[in-house]
């Protein structure tokens, strides 16, 4: 059966950032089953077998019908990011929905106590390297219907960017910097037929707390302790209403 979201989206490509795992691999699958016809997936993360795997999972789950392209990138290397859409084969190059999913948090330092590694790889990565890749693929939106533009842009914030919490400084700061600047371009691109969307997600069990803690699963673990099933599930229950 054709649904409404399926009507929306075939025919489109997606690029998704951060994409060999949690929110942006189930993102990936999402898409995927809810247009398994004429719909081009573009999955970019550093690990690139990851992606693969992913891509793999995909047409044996769905079929031929969704192209899946997985492309290596570090979002927080803005040489990157910024040379990414002359990498894309043709048939990719015009992306109608960005996913800025890509983020990281490191520690749990308070401060003065904050490393200085760890601030600039979570502004690198969660700011900067979300702001490069909205600058590298939205003069192509701009360009179509006569310069009205087309297309859609969901920047992945956190709850924690409206909620700060103790020993969260840096990665909230950085969420609450995608949240402005997600308002800004919402505003500067009003006139136009592209929408700007920011989403924030709550408590959300993945590889997240692992990289927090610098590869100690069991601090990672002990996170999620008090977490009742069903709010786990909830939270990892993606609805796609783009």
């Amino acid at each position: 059966m054709t649904t409404a979201v399926s009507k929306r989206l075939h025919g489109k490509t997606i690029l998704i950032t951060g994409a060999s795992s949690g929110i942006g691999r189930s993102t990936a699958f999402e898409f995927a089953r809810s247009c398994p016809q004429d719909l081009k997936l573009i999955l970019t993360a550093r690990r690139i077998d990851y992606l693969r795997e992913i891509a793999a999972e995909i047409v044996k789950e769905i079929g031929n019908g969704v192209k899946v392209l997985p492309v290596q990138l570090d979002i927080s290397n803005p040489d990157d990011v910024r040379t990414l859409v002359a990498r894309l084969p043709a048939e990719f190059k015009q992306v109608d929905v960005l996913v800025n999913n890509a983020g990281l948090v490191k520690g749990v330092a308070k401060s003065p106590e904050i490393l200085e590694e760890d601030i600039n790889v979570m502004f690198a990565t969660n700011v900067n390297g979300l702001i490069n890749m909205t600058q590298a693929i939205l003069p192509n939106m701009l360009k179509l219907n006569n310069g009205a533009g087309s297309g859609d842009i969901i920047n992945i914030g956190s709850i924690a960017g409206r909620e700060p919490y103790v020993g969260g400084g840096i990665y909230c700061a950085t969420k609450a910097a995608v949240r402005s600047f997600t308002e800004s371009m919402r505003k500067e691109l009003i006139s136009t037929r592209i929408r700007i969307i920011c989403i924030d997600p709550g408590q959300v069990e993945t590889d997240f707390s692992v990289v927090r803690f610098y590869g100690d699963k069991d601090k990672a673990k002990a996170v999620y302790a008090q977490v009742t099933q069903n709010h786990q599930e909830r939270n990892n229950d993606l609805t796609l209403t783009v």
